[in-house]
């Protein structure tokens, strides 16, 4: 749903990925049930009802793991960013999925409880002074209402009511989430002890997403620190050293990021070059991950167009973000620090140079 309370309409690409993504996690839940059995003696000898919330519950898990490794995995390679643009779906799946076992762990083991479910699930064990027997229920509680949570305000006119930099710290919970989850999981059915393959499968997930996070932020710390050493002296005082314009893919943007935190995207389009505001007016959106289409930058979550040259959505649109000035010297490209107000018209540099690396 947008911000005017307006359906946002599916296009064939997010339909597509959403047929897939439902379809591989029946696949999974499916293959948990029908062909695992096979070759796990354990889970033989194990309920069907059990069977049927741990398979929700291992999905859940891997979704959430696959969910947090996307980012990550788009700032190395860009083949990645079509899952990165679909993330939030991704997550509202997820969501449904840790519901649907939450609702069958319930049902099977409170159903028939002298108090209610609901209660009875809580005061069940209250054992939170030790390690081994902890109440690890709490931590499957706490994340699936963080899922529940980031699911429900993905919706666009909640940007409305929190503000940028409020929705995104509120979904930085995923992480938090994703820890409670890890932890529900060590507490609780791993020490069952009947599934060594599941605790092989924990430890590999939570090691793959702290291994993409701790690269990730670690490439940012160093280009960022490569581009605070190389603002240059004389004619180009204090402007950010961009490199040759011809590394930049055409349609496509190099995203440079000043002292401050910010993140600028440079775009190139033919022989012209412009920069913009990495953030997405609409919902921080990455625009530089984006590209352009029909002579617009398209943001890659949600399709919002902006004008490279000045910043501006086109009509009937009204939406506006930063831009920044550019220039040459000595065919290197240079970018002011210093932005202008949104929807600043700013002479795009011409480099007919950059066409070089299209060159076959």
């Amino acid at each position: 749903m947008s911000v005017l309370y307006e359906p946002v309409q599916w296009n064939r690409a997010k339909v597509f990925y959403d047929v897939l993504m439902l379809a591989m996690v029946t696949v999974y839940i499916l293959l948990f049930l029908k062909v695992a059995p096979m070759w796990a003696p354990e889970a033989q000898n194990t309920d069907y009802p059990i069977q049927r919330m741990r398979a929700f519950g291992t999905c859940a898990f891997l979704l959430m793991t696959v969910v947090l490794c996307i980012g990550p995995l788009a700032r190395f390679d860009r083949r990645f960013l079509p899952l990165l643009y679909n993330r939030r779906h991704l997550g509202v799946i997820t969501a449904a999925v840790a519901f649907t076992h939450a609702a069958f762990v319930i049902d099977w083991y409170f159903n028939y409880s002298p108090t209610r479910p609901y209660v009875g699930l809580l005061v069940s064990n209250t054992s939170y002074g030790q390690l081994l027997g902890f109440p690890f229920e709490a931590f499957g509680i706490f994340a699936l209402l963080v899922l529940i949570i980031l699911a429900a305000t993905s919706h666009d006119f909640w940007l409305k009511f929190l503000s940028p930099p409020t929705w995104k710290a509120l979904h930085m919970t995923i992480y938090a989430a994703y820890a409670a989850v890890v932890a529900h999981v060590a507490l609780g059915y791993l020490q069952s002890g009947d599934n060594g393959a599941f605790v092989v499968v924990t430890l590999m997930s939570v090691a793959l997403v702290t291994f993409l996070q701790v690269a990730a932020a670690w490439r940012d710390a160093h280009e960022e620190s490569q581009q605070s050493e190389a603002v240059q002296s004389g004619e180009v005082v204090n402007w950010l050293e961009i490199g040759d314009p011809a590394a930049i893919a055409d349609g496509r943007a190099k995203i440079v990021m000043l002292d401050n935190g910010e993140k600028i995207a440079v775009f190139r389009y033919g022989d012209k070059l412009s920069a913009l505001t990495n953030a997405c007016a609409h919902q921080n959106g990455p625009l530089g991950e984006g590209r352009i289409v029909d002579g617009c930058v398209t943001c890659p979550w949600h399709g919002f167009q902006y004008r490279p040259e000045d910043g501006c959505a086109p009509a009937p649109f009204t939406e506006k973000v930063s831009t920044y000035q550019l220039k040459l010297d000595s065919d290197r490209l240079y970018l002011d620090p210093a932005g202008n107000p949104p929807g600043t018209f700013v002479e795009p540099v011409s480099s007919p140079l950059a066409r070089r690396g299209e060159v076959a």
